[in-house]
């Protein structure tokens, strides 16, 4: 956690939707960043299909550190997961009022809207996840942007997701190295 560049932390609830965790901390390791995957509890994180993520750490021992970057990927439950958890609610909102980076896809932007940061904002999400949320001001797009909240639609733009996180916290030459070795 003491090494220099930006940091990024990666919720990984029970339930998580495992492509849009894998990916995001894949392509963000590739890219060189100091990228932290917190488990809501102790131990192993079964994902939405049943793959198990070992986290890194917990979301408590994480959150003794600043992060330039918090990652919330979607699923079910998982995303209900992070909704319940007022530890989430909290950072995500300390995150936006700190002007740092906070990105959500899938039902996870849904969690951004729960903590009052979508509020006359635009975002995207997998459908109907943000119907509940009438200020937010729904996109049909892959990927949105407004400000330094950075939201997505689920697990087939995981990795234009992931890529434009690399993009934003390292610049473009580093987002197109990553994707040259991606042989997209």
């Amino acid at each position: 956690m003491d090494s220099a560049g930006p940091k990024v932390l990666v919720a990984l609830p029970q339930g998580c939707e495992e492509v849009e965790a894998v990916i995001v901390l894949d392509l963000l390791r590739r890219a060189g960043l100091s990228v932290v995957g917190a488990g809501l509890d102790g131990g192993p994180v079964r994902a939405s299909r049943g793959v198990m993520l070992l986290p890194d750490t917990t979301l408590e021992a994480a959150l003794a550190h600043d992060f330039d970057m918090l990652v919330l990927p979607g699923g079910q439950p998982g995303t209900n997961n992070l909704k319940a958890d007022p530890r989430i609610i909290a950072l995500v909102q300390r995150m936006v009022a700190a002007d740092k980076f906070v990105a959500a896809i899938c039902a996870a932007p849904s969690v951004l809207a729960a903590a009052g940061v979508l509020d006359g904002k635009r975002a995207t999400s997998f459908p109907g996840s943000l119907d509940a949320y009438p200020l937010v001001q729904k996109q049909t797009a892959a990927l949105v942007e407004d400000g330094k909240l950075i939201t997505s639609r689920g697990p087939g733009t995981a990795l234009d997701f992931a890529l434009t996180l690399v993009e934003r916290l390292c610049g473009k030459s580093k987002r197109d190295a990553v994707e040259a070795g991606l042989q997209r």
